[in-house]
């Protein structure tokens, strides 16, 4: 499907889109793009041979045979309306991804409201080790495969399925993950029943003999409805009747786990991970099960596993800071997330650490604000950065300043700064030696421990 063709691609740089465009333009296709700012992704699409156009113009449309947009692209958008004029054939972001799928013989699905970006990075992993060949579509960069894509053969094709307006409903899942169910998005959903009814319309996407992987500590996930024709693996921690358990978990120095994973009651493998935190033993239960149903050895999950060192931003250490103080990312952006951020940063052993907050949107921000500071307030030091609006105006009355003042009713040392350049200068004031510094959230917020580095 869409064999050399010359496809326009508006708002290119996005993560997902940035994928696509490398995957078609890999196929022999034309790649075209647009995107409102310059950014490493629209760089590395450039450094391919992409005709990537910062801004707007509209005559890339009238050469394209197919225009692909993300759904953050308003009507009134020049190409848009020039698409539209022209009777161009149009797909939103999604539902383009959706009809690629249709050509791989099986089609692997991690979605959940957290940790997709890492499971699909493990499962990829133990994939490649075992020499399957997939194609891969996953939210950041993989360092194994140093992109957010890979083109393989059409057996395997390995994605995330994210649940925001549905997305996921536009894909041809032969296998699905569901890693956990929580209050997200809800901008779109209104409501966590919402959420659930849209979970429950993916489950009911696979065909018969496909696989549901569901994780079984999770309430939500559990309780969703899903058919009966399809086969069906349970992972978890505390369920000890699911199929697949971490026992014996203990964890190392660094805070990494090392645990036993029993399959039907007997023991089936044991890992150590390279990354922290407990959530992760829950990302590496969903990938065994998958490599389970797939026939991918144990030598090879084994590996590919305990090889795994994450996927950009993702708990991310990017150096150190005058020798000895530790600079991380994390792209945590919900409230539970963060609190796994939490758990991973205090096995640390540090003097103080650091977080500094960027909220993602105006809306999360509103309807979690609460929960925001009830986990921010577990740092030692807090600093809250400028609320990241996406694509939001900020319609619901909500400021940094509200944040800062729940969070000062538990711990005073938090504060606002307005600007990334000034939080640099604060950090480089204030810390001292052995604290860890980590920046929180899914906007650019990254930007300051990154200019806390340079020339260090």
């Amino acid at each position: 499907m869409f064999k050399d063709k010359k496809i326009h691609m508006i708002g290119i740089g996005g993560i997902s889109m940035s994928g696509i465009a490398e995957i078609m333009h890999e196929k022999g296709n034309v790649i075209t793009g647009s995107d409102a700012s310059n950014s490493k992704n629209v760089q590395m699409l450039k450094d391919k041979g992409i005709n990537v156009v910062i801004g707007e113009d509209p005559s890339l449309v009238d050469n394209a045979d197919i225009i692909v947009y993300t759904a953050a692209i308003s009507e009134d958008h020049p190409e848009i309306k020039r698409a539209k004029e022209l009777n161009k054939e149009m797909y939103e972001r999604a539902k383009f991804l959706g009809l690629i799928t249709k050509d791989y013989e099986n089609v692997i699905c991690i979605s959940g409201t957290h940790g997709k970006s890492t499971t699909t990075g493990m499962i990829s992993s133990c994939f490649l080790e075992d020499d399957k060949n997939p194609t891969i579509q996953i939210g950041a960069i993989l360092p194994k495969i140093n992109s957010n894509y890979f083109v393989g053969g059409n057996k395997y094709f390995i994605m995330e399925a994210c649940e925001y307006v549905d997305s996921f409903l536009s894909f041809y899942p032969t296998s699905e993950v569901i890693l956990n169910i929580d209050d997200d998005h809800l901008d779109y959903f209104k409501n966590m029943d919402n959420v659930k009814k849209s979970f429950t319309k993916y489950a009911h996407l696979l065909p018969e003999n496909g696989l549901l992987v569901l994780n079984s500590d999770d309430e939500n996930t559990i309780s969703i409805e899903y058919p009966s024709n399809i086969n069906v693996l349970t992972y978890g921690i505390n369920n000890t009747k699911a199929n697949l358990v971490a026992k014996n978990i203990t964890y190392d120095d660094l805070g990494h786990p090392m645990f036993d994973i029993y399959y039907n009651n007997e023991l089936y493998l044991s890992l150590h991970l390279n990354i922290l935190g407990n959530h992760n033993i829950y990302n590496a239960l969903a990938t065994t099960a998958i490599c389970i149903f797939y026939n991918i050895s144990k030598e090879s999950i084994i590996k590919g596993i305990n090889e795994y060192r994450g996927v950009e931003r993702r708990f991310e250490l990017l150096g150190t800071y005058k020798d000895n103080i530790l600079v991380y990312d994390d792209y945590a952006h919900h409230p539970t997330e963060i609190k796994s951020t939490f758990n991973s940063a205090k096995n640390i052993k540090c003097h103080q650490n650091w977080a500094i907050f960027q909220s993602h949107t105006y809306s999360r921000t509103k309807e979690h604000l609460e929960e925001f500071a009830d986990v921010l307030k577990n740092f030692d030091n807090i600093i809250i950065a400028p609320i990241y609006p996406a694509r939001e105006k900020n319609i619901y009355n909500v400021k940094e300043s509200d944040l800062v003042s729940l969070i000062k009713k538990d711990n005073p040392n938090v504060r606002y700064i307005d600007s990334f350049n000034k939080i640099v200068e604060y950090l480089k004031e204030n810390l001292q030696d052995n604290d860890l510094v980590i920046t929180i959230g899914a906007g650019p917020v990254n930007e300051v421990v990154l200019k806390l580095l340079e020339k260090n």
